[in-house]
C-alpha cells in the first residue's frame, strides 16, 4: 500500500505549489474577466469586459502582431538552434567554449535586449551612422515607426533570435548528449547518409527535447512585451502590452484580465497541440 500512494506523495510539494501559484492566479483572474458591475452596484457574471476587449480598436492588430511573431520566432529559432546544436556535436576542441559564447544572450533581459537594438535602429542609431558614412543614406531615417510596421516587426524577431535562441540551444544540446553516437556509428556501418541518420535516427530520438523547448519558447513568445516595448512602443502593440496598457493607464483591470486569458489560452493550445504532434511512442501508449 505504501509504495503505491509513495509516487502521490512525492510529488504532492510540487503539484501544492503549482496550485498555489497557477491556478489560484487563473481563477482569481477569470473572475477579474467574467465578473462586472450589476445594476444594483453589485458585481454579477457578465461579458461586458470581454466585449470592451474584443471591441478595442488595437485588439484585432495586437492578436495578428502576436500571432505573427510566434508563427515566425518560434520556427526560425528552433531551425537555428537545431543547425548550431548539430554543428556543435562535431567540434572536438572547444566545445564548452563555444557554448559558453553561443549561451552569452541567456543572461541578457528582455528589456535589455530591446535596449541594445533600439540603439541600432534609432534615428542616430549605430545603423544610421553607417549607412550614411557609407553614403547610401543622406541623413539619418526613422526605421521605428508606425509608418514602417514591416521593418519593426524584422526588428523585434531579430531581437528574440539573438536573445532568445540560446534557450532552445541549451535544451537540444543536452538531448543530443543523451543520444549515445553508437546508433549513428551503426547506421553509417550499414550506408546510411548523414541526412538519413540525422532524419531517422537523431530526429526521433531528440523528440522530448524538441517538445520540451518549442512548448517553452512558444509560451514566452505569447507573452513577449518588454522587447516590443523597447522597440516599437505603441507603434507595435501585441496582446500582452494591451493588458498593461488596460491595467496601468487605463486602470481597468477586467479588459486587462480578459487580455491575459486571451494570452494563457493561446499558450495552452500551442501546448497541447505540440504534446500531441511529438509526443513520443512511450507516451503514446
Amino acid at each position: 500500500m505504501r509504495s503505491r500512494t509513495l509516487p502521490y506523495l512525492l510529488i504532492a510539494p510540487a503539484s501544492l505549489l503549482l496550485a498555489v501559484l497557477f491556478l489560484w492566479p487563473l481563477v482569481q483572474t477569470a473572475f477579474l474577466a467574467f465578473r462586472a458591475p450589476g445594476p444594483l452596484g453589485v458585481d454579477v457574471w457578465s461579458l461586458a469586459h470581454v466585449r470592451r476587449m474584443v471591441s478595442d480598436f488595437d485588439f484585432h492588430t495586437a492578436l495578428f502582431n502576436t500571432l505573427g511573431l510566434v508563427v515566425v520566432v518560434v520556427p526560425l529559432q528552433f531551425i537555428l538552434a537545431l543547425t548550431m546544436a548539430s554543428m556543435l556535436r562535431h567540434i572536438r576542441a572547444g566545445r564548452s567554449l563555444v557554448l559558453w559564447i553561443w549561451s552569452i544572450p541567456l543572461g541578457i533581459s528582455d528589456l535589455a535586449a530591446g535596449l541594445v537594438w533600439l540603439a541600432i535602429l534609432s534615428e542616430r542609431g549605430y545603423l544610421n551612422t553607417v549607412l550614411h558614412a557609407v553614403g547610401i543614406i543622406s541623413g539619418p531615417r526613422s526605421w521605428l515607426t508606425y509608418e514602417t510596421p514591416g521593418v519593426l516587426f524584422a526588428a523585434i524577431v531579430a531581437t528574440e533570435l539573438w536573445r532568445a535562441t540560446a534557450i532552445v540551444l541549451v535544451i537540444l544540446v543536452a538531448g543530443l548528449d543523451m543520444i549515445p553516437r553508437e546508433y549513428a556509428e551503426a547506421a553509417e556501418v550499414f550506408g546510411a547518409t548523414p541526412w538519413q541518420r540525422f532524419r531517422r535516427i537523431t530526429l526521433p530520438l531528440l523528440r522530448p527535447s524538441i517538445q520540451t523547448a518549442l512548448i517553452l519558447r512558444t509560451v514566452l513568445a505569447f507573452e513577449m512585451f518588454a522587447t516590443v516595448i523597447a522597440i516599437g512602443g505603441r507603434n507595435f502593440p501585441v496582446l500582452a502590452s494591451k493588458a498593461y496598457n488596460w491595467q496601468y493607464f487605463d486602470q481597468n483591470t477586467g479588459v486587462a484580465a480578459a487580455y491575459a486569458l486571451v494570452i494563457m489560452g493561446a499558450a495552452i493550445g500551442a501546448t497541447l497541440v505540440y504534446l500531441r504532434l511529438l509526443r513520443s511512442p512511450e507516451q503514446a501508449r
